[in-house]
């Protein structure tokens, strides 16, 4: 069992626990003023994760975003944090028109998202990504986000790697894993992200009988939903079968949300708040299994 982090590949074992999906570094505009620009602040909040119990993280920033592979790893050997890159595209919306990875054929982006996997990320060689990413909009996917899904589904062939893809709002989960199941990609191999986004523990039950690993990222959101509501889901989801498959995250993104920017809550917000409240309510076996079996399992590429 093996996970390819920034600094290497380690067993998936010695990840511990683990929040699938962080940022430390991202610039994107639909974020304006909100850019993760900043090594040694990013850095410190990777510290403050670190610090609050969390051992590895993915960060989930793909092509094109200002993601800064050889920041991920000297923080990454500052914190003793593990931490997974990603390669891969966001939706479209993240893109302005005239970039030059929307122009990119799917043969292009699949030998782009493989190199970055096997050999190193185009701007740092030697630092390799160990998830891919793909996105789409709201109940529909462009063109070029029909691409990336087929790249993605061909990088994964080549490599083994595992797969996150963002669904904005919760939208179109059967849809993704039907797409990404006609180009080979078992459902197991794939996490969706901002699944609570759509807190509705029935479906999120038949999605993980499918198989597909469920992210659940949109804590301290009180603005869209209290934490409650996403707690209850996850039990409720747990309770019907899908305790194997879960995973928490923050999805935090923002430089205004950022202690080490000058923000709150930080990144400590899931260990420190919303963990404890799981282990309360859930139990300390349903905790562990989420945080470190349940990402272990999908983050090896031999699974």
């Amino acid at each position: 069992m093996t996970v390819r982090t920034v600094l290497g590949d380690v067993p998936a074992q010695e990840l511990g626990r683990t929040d699938y999906h962080e940022h430390l570094f991202q610039v994107s505009p639909l974020l304006p003023g909100d850019e993760l620009d900043d090594e040694q602040c990013s850095g410190q909040e990777a510290r403050h994760l670190r610090e609050a119990g969390i051992e590895a993280m993915v960060e989930a920033t793909p092509i094109g975003l200002g993601r800064d592979p050889a920041g991920m790893a000297r923080i990454a050997e500052r914190t003793g944090l593990h931490v997974v890159a990603t390669t891969g595209a966001h939706r479209q919306a993240h893109y302005p028109d005239g970039h030059p990875l929307l122009a990119s054929t799917e043969e292009a982006l699949a030998q782009r998202f493989t190199a970055d996997l096997v050999t190193g990320m185009s701007d740092v060689d030697g630092i390799r990504a160990g998830l891919l990413k793909a996105g789409i909009g709201y109940w529909s996917i462009t063109a070029f986000e029909h691409r990336v899904l087929a790249a993605v589904a061909a990088a994964h062939a080549a490599t083994r790697a595992p797969v996150m893809v963002h669904l904005e709002h919760g939208s179109a989960a059967f849809e993704v894993l039907d797409e990404l199941g006609s180009h080979g990609v078992r459902a197991d191999r794939v996490v969706l992200a901002h699944a609570d986004r759509n807190p509705d523990p029935g479906l999120h039950a038949e999605l993980c009988a499918a198989g597909a690993y469920l992210g659940y990222d949109g804590i301290a959101r009180h603005r869209d939903r209290p934490d409650s509501v996403i707690l209850e889901c996850l039990l409720a989801t747990a309770e019907r079968g899908g305790a194997q498959r879960l995973l928490l995250g923050g999805d935090v993104a923002r430089r205004s949300r950022y202690r080490a920017y000058g923000g709150i809550p930080g990144l400590e917000y899931l260990p420190k708040r919303f963990l404890p409240r799981l282990v309360r309510e859930g139990g300390a076996e349903l905790a562990d299994a989420i945080m470190r079996a349940n990402p272990a399992r999908l983050l090896d590429w031999h699974a």
